[in-house]
């Protein structure tokens, strides 16, 4: 399995991608901590071919997850995705899930990334580019883009897997789950 997870940001795409790499025994790769270096800066942006080889060497095996966002990264993953998981839930369920993870991440300092040192700070959550704002800001476009995305021709032999609540990304990695076992 070589699955992709997409979502709002606050969705719950490293939850999610955690919890399937444990159930089916998949490499996790967490795409914001190949992104993110030190001073947040965004390899991403600031240096796109580093990061685009940080992803190919991340998922250069058979058996991985995903979590994250990036064009970049979806260009290098998508093609060999057996599975695309879209958590697709309601705008108020993600605000409530990016308020409280960034008012935790605040009091606790804990550094998000090891050997960057970027860590949540209330001082920045007013920034457009704060994960808060960025998910409210972004909310709808993301939802286009993935309407669009999942119709896409060059994905018809991915599995594809609209989720609309937590409810439904449990029954879907125990299903994986069952399916990685028969396997």
């Amino acid at each position: 399995m070589r699955a992709v997870v997409i979502g709002s940001s606050g969705s719950g795409k490293s939850t999610f991608a955690a919890r399937l790499a444990a159930a089916c025994d998949l490499a996790r790769v967490e795409l914001d901590a190949l992104n993110w270096a030190p001073g947040w800066t965004a390899r991403s942006l600031e240096d796109p071919a580093l990061f685009e080889r940080l992803v190919d060497e991340a998922t250069a095996g058979e058996r991985w997850v995903t979590d994250g966002n990036y064009r970049l990264a979806m260009q290098r993953t998508l093609p060999r995705a057996t599975h695309l998981i879209w958590l697709d839930y309601p705008r108020s369920l993600i605000m409530r899930r990016v308020v409280r993870r960034s008012f935790l991440r605040a009091i606790d300092k804990r550094e998000l990334w090891p050997g960057t040192g970027n860590r949540e700070d209330f001082r920045r959550w007013l920034d457009k580019d704060h994960p808060i704002r960025w998910a409210w800001d972004t909310y709808h476009r993301r939802q286009a883009q993935y309407e669009t995305l999942f119709g896409e021709p060059r994905l018809a032999t991915v599995e594809k897997h609209r989720l609309r609540s937590p409810r439904e990304a449990d029954a879907l990695i125990a299903r994986l789950a069952a399916e990685a076992c028969l396997a």
